[in-house]
């Protein structure tokens, strides 16, 4: 295994910015990344991120992951949303057979989406059979493998459960080709995602084509990063790419204030005192929010890989970190946009995209206020410390 895993991950993705930048707006007006952009991150291993060494992936550490992410994100929300999105699906490959795993993530393309969960498949020889419909499924229309979340029922019709008494759900996997895909996602931000539905009718999933996701006892890969699952890197990931949006907004309107003179005003926006303070303090919200992610990002991660278990505490951090980091990224888009005054509206400027971006990201699960509850119900049980 490589001594820094995910080395070179963002300084490839630093170097495709400029490709992400000039393809956005063909991304915005079809609603679809690009072949241009789908065949750059290939090449350059992006969406091999996550995926295990063993099958040729880079197993990479939170941090890079992160930064990844946000480097995309500065370039074009759409692109990095289905970046994080497919990456971290990819982790499933942790827990499934080796012949398994080459054969969805080393055919090319090799990329997995999936949406919500939802819906039952039912137990039959060999497999199960499963005819439903999804939803939310980020970078559907580049992958070559879907994916759903489904409860378990018997052949009796009955839920099949789990030792504790819960109900079995598992994560079931099939080729594109086998589901019909709905173009429903006509959304104000994050356009480009074509975060669409997804339907199967009367379809047959081989047992060896379904897992359990985010259970350490499923696990056939060993490394680290498998422990953390998929529900706590979705939130590190997510909250990641708000902070590119952030920083991108914060720095078109920086490079605005330098030279826009407002109306009826004599001097530079750059000379006004209010702007100047503005600046700085905007500046130091996103530095906070930016530290306070990648330091319990890195604080879990040292833990886990010192200890090799990953607690509840570590769990509460990295959702209190994330949901406020969304949140304060979204300020910092709303300062910058507000700051552009008229010209923030026009599609020719670099700020209503990354407005409507940010506000879309927020009305993800990721952002929810409830996480706050959660939280405060944990620290409230055993204390704030991690």
């Amino acid at each position: 295994m490589n001594a820094t895993p995910g080395v070179g991950l963002v300084e490839r993705a630093r170097a495709l910015a400029p490709l992400i930048a000039s393809e956005a707006d063909e991304i915005e007006r079809t609603r679809r990344l690009t072949p241009a952009v789908v065949a750059a991150l290939i090449e350059n291993g992006l969406y091999r991120a996550l995926l295990p060494q063993s099958l040729g992936g880079a197993e990479a550490a939170p941090e890079a992951f992160m930064q990844m992410l946000e480097e995309i994100a500065k370039a074009d929300a759409s692109t990095a949303w289905c970046l994080g999105q497919c990456t971290v699906c990819a982790m499933i490959a942790a827990s499934l057979e080796r012949d398994t795993a080459q054969e969805i993530f080393n055919t090319a393309p090799g990329i997995l989406a999936w949406g919500a969960i939802a819906h039952e498949a039912r137990a039959v020889e060999g497999g199960y059979r499963v005819t439903a419909r999804w939803d939310f499924a980020s970078g559907s229309r580049q992958a070559s493998w879907l994916g759903a979340h489904v409860r378990i029922v018997g052949t009796d019709g009955s839920p099949r459960k789990n030792a504790d008494g819960s109900v079995e759900v598992r994560t079931i996997l099939f080729p594109a080709t086998s589901a019909v895909l709905h173009d429903v996602w006509q959304a104000i931000g994050l356009a480009g995602t074509g975060t669409d539905s997804y339907e199967v009718s009367d379809l047959f999933i081989p047992e060896r084509f379904t897992a359990f996701r985010d259970v350490p006892s499923a696990l056939r890969e060993k490394g680290p990063l498998y422990r953390i699952g998929t529900g706590s890197t979705f939130s590190l990931g997510f909250a990641a790419i708000s902070l590119g949006v952030a920083r991108a907004s914060l720095n078109a309107a920086i490079a605005l204030s330098r030279a826009k003179h407002q109306s009826l005003a004599a001097s530079a926006m750059r000379d006004n005192q209010a702007v100047q303070g503005l600046i700085g303090r905007t500046e130091g919200d996103l530095r906070a929010a930016r530290a306070y992610l990648y330091v319990t990002a890195n604080a879990m991660w040292r833990d886990l890989t010192t200890t090799g278990e990953l607690g509840a505490a570590h769990r509460t951090a990295v959702r209190l970190a994330a949901t406020w980091t969304i949140q304060q990224s979204a300020k910092v888009v709303d300062t910058a946009y507000h700051m552009a005054g008229a010209t923030a509206v026009f599609r020719s400027n670099p700020f209503e995209r990354r407005f409507r971006d940010m506000h879309a990201i927020t009305q993800q699960i990721q952002a929810r206020d409830t996480h706050y509850e959660d939280v405060g119900k944990a620290i409230l049980a055993s204390g704030p410390s991690v």
